[in-house]
């Protein structure tokens, strides 16, 4: 939030709409079974203001983090024959109230605080304590909400030091989330020898958090045209998915809780990028970041494959005029393959994901 006390004197409005279509394909190979998830396409949108006043910067936003899932028909092999969808539906949103505050000349200081929504759809096969088999159906019909829900804070703090015109560097800690379990209600079907039983049941994901996260970058106007950006940043998942634990509660049948471990390990991204301004109204950027896949081969899980390594990202600003800007950008993560080794899962399940995003963002000054 400390970049927010760069801007020029004055308010900004912006208003952006991000695309994100991934392509996710569970398989074993070896027995020629292969399932696409048909979630292919979620959008998030974004609002913010900003008004900087003397050295003092402030201001509201709110957007959409994450809102990626899994969907599965009927008809894949991960149904086992039981006809009943697969999939897994998880967003986190945001709104944030930034205040930055310009203590010298060359440094500028800045917190956040945040309030967080979480929600989640899932419909899945599930073993029983008794050995057998169920099903647990807890969804909604909204692709921007799920059917359990909760909410917390986060909060976030950073700095940027300028030591010059051409060079900066910069310094950020964001707060592991604390959010409620989310919670909500839909049905458990048992398979029983005379045939599926649907019960209603009431479903709480227990201590479901967006991790800790901290890095330091730096920024480099190597000429008037030409800008370089760097940054490490660290995400500590092995903090907050070292398991996965779920509240089933059938009315008159009591809760049963089942964890399944996780294990992700903490993951450092690498990101550099570069702008070049072909003329004062319009920007040309590219960008590539790297970050481990975090996710062990012995847990990962075909509703949650979050394995993506790599990201390119393409992107162009437009300064229409004083007041009015757009930006638009372009980012693919290249497929990465990962085999499943847990005995949780079908063996030897292979996953594939790759990815697409666009971004646009609309900003208004005044």
């Amino acid at each position: 939030p400390a970049t927010l006390g760069l801007r020029k004197e004055g308010n900004n409005l912006g208003l952006g709409l991000t695309l994100l279509q991934p392509d996710v394909n569970a398989s074993i190979p070896a027995y020629g079974l292969s399932s696409d998830s048909d979630g292919t396409s979620y959008v998030m949108p974004s609002i913010s203001f900003v008004r900087k006043d003397g050295d003092f910067t402030y201001g509201v936003g709110v957007f959409a983090q994450g809102g990626m899932g899994t969907d599965y028909p009927g008809s894949s092999f991960l149904s086992q024959g039981t006809g009943l969808p697969q999939m897994s539906q998880v967003g986190f949103g945001r709104l944030m109230f930034p205040l930055a505050y310009q203590a010298t000349k060359e440094l500028s200081v800045a917190a956040q605080v945040e309030y967080i929504w979480a929600s989640m759809d899932l419909q899945r096969l599930v073993q029983t304590p008794d050995g057998g088999f169920g099903y647990v159906d807890v969804k909604d019909d909204s692709d921007f909400t799920g059917q359990m829900t909760g909410g917390g804070f986060a909060f976030k703090l950073g700095a940027v030091y300028q030591f010059n015109k051409e060079f900066s560097i910069g310094a950020t800690y964001h707060s592991e989330s604390s959010i409620d379990d989310l919670e909500g209600s839909g049905t458990f079907t048992a398979f029983t020898p005379m045939g599926p039983m649907a019960m209603p049941a009431n479903y709480t994901v227990n201590d479901f958090q967006w991790p800790a996260t901290f890095g330091i970058g730096m920024a480099w106007n190597v000429t008037p045209e030409l800008m370089v950006a760097a940054d490490i940043k660290q995400l500590m998942w092995s903090q907050t998915l070292s398991d996965f634990s779920m509240t089933t509660d059938i009315p008159g049948m009591g809760a049963q809780t089942a964890s399944e471990k996780q294990d992700w390990s903490d993951q450092t991204v690498f990101s550099i990028g570069a702008q070049y301004k072909i003329d004062p109204a319009v920007a040309l950027r590219v960008g590539y970041n790297y970050g481990k896949n975090p996710v062990p081969d012995s847990t990962i899980n075909y509703l949650f494959p979050a394995i993506t390594e790599q990201h390119f990202t393409l992107g162009v600003g437009w300064q229409i005029d004083k007041a009015n800007s757009l930006a638009l950008a372009f980012t693919y993560a290249p497929e990465v393959t990962q085999t499943a080794t847990s005995p949780n899962q079908l063996t030897p399940l292979e996953m594939s994901h790759s990815q697409t995003l666009w971004r646009l963002n609309y900003a208004y000054s005044f």
